[in-house]
C-alpha cells in the first residue's frame, strides 16, 4: 500500500463521525410520534446525513482499500457510546468502554500491519 496522507485518515474520520450521528437521529425520530413534523424533520436529516456519507465513502475508496476504510468503521462504536452518554445520559459500562478500546486496538492493528506489509511491496 502506497504511503496515504493524514488528511485522508481525517477526512475518513470525520466521515465516520457523521454516520455515527445518524443514529442520534434515528433514536431521536423514534420517540416521536409516526410522521408529526418533528419525525419528519429528524428521519429526513438522517437520511440526508446518509446521502452525504455515502457521497464521502466512495470518495474515500478512491483514495483507501476497502479493506483499510472498513476496518476503520469500527471507529463509530466509540461515537456512540459518546453520544448516548452525552445526549441521552446513558450510562456507560466497563464492558463497552472494553469493547470500544478492543475495536480501537484492532483498527490501529489492521492499518499499521497493512502499511508494513506495503513497504515490502516496493
Amino acid at each position: 500500500m502506497k504511503k496515504t496522507a493524514p488528511r485522508v485518515f481525517l477526512a475518513l474520520h470525520l466521515l465516520l463521525l457523521l454516520f455515527a450521528f445518524t443514529t442520534v437521529l434515528s433514536k431521536l425520530a423514534a420517540g416521536e410520534d409516526f410522521l408529526s413534523l418533528r419525525f419528519c424533520l429528524f428521519f429526513g436529516g438522517e437520511f440526508a446525513l446518509l446521502g452525504i456519507y455515502a457521497l464521502g465513502w466512495q470518495q474515500i475508496l478512491k483514495r483507501l482499500p476497502l479493506t483499510v476504510a472498513y476496518a476503520n468503521k469500527a471507529v463509530t462504536l466509540v461515537w456512540s457510546l459518546v453520544f448516548g452518554a452525552l445526549l441521552f445520559h446513558e450510562q456507560v459500562q466497563l464492558k463497552q468502554i472494553i469493547g470500544c478500546a478492543l475495536a480501537v486496538a484492532g483498527v490501529v492493528l489492521f492499518v499499521k500491519a497493512d502499511g508494513e506489509e506495503g513497504s515490502h511491496d516496493a
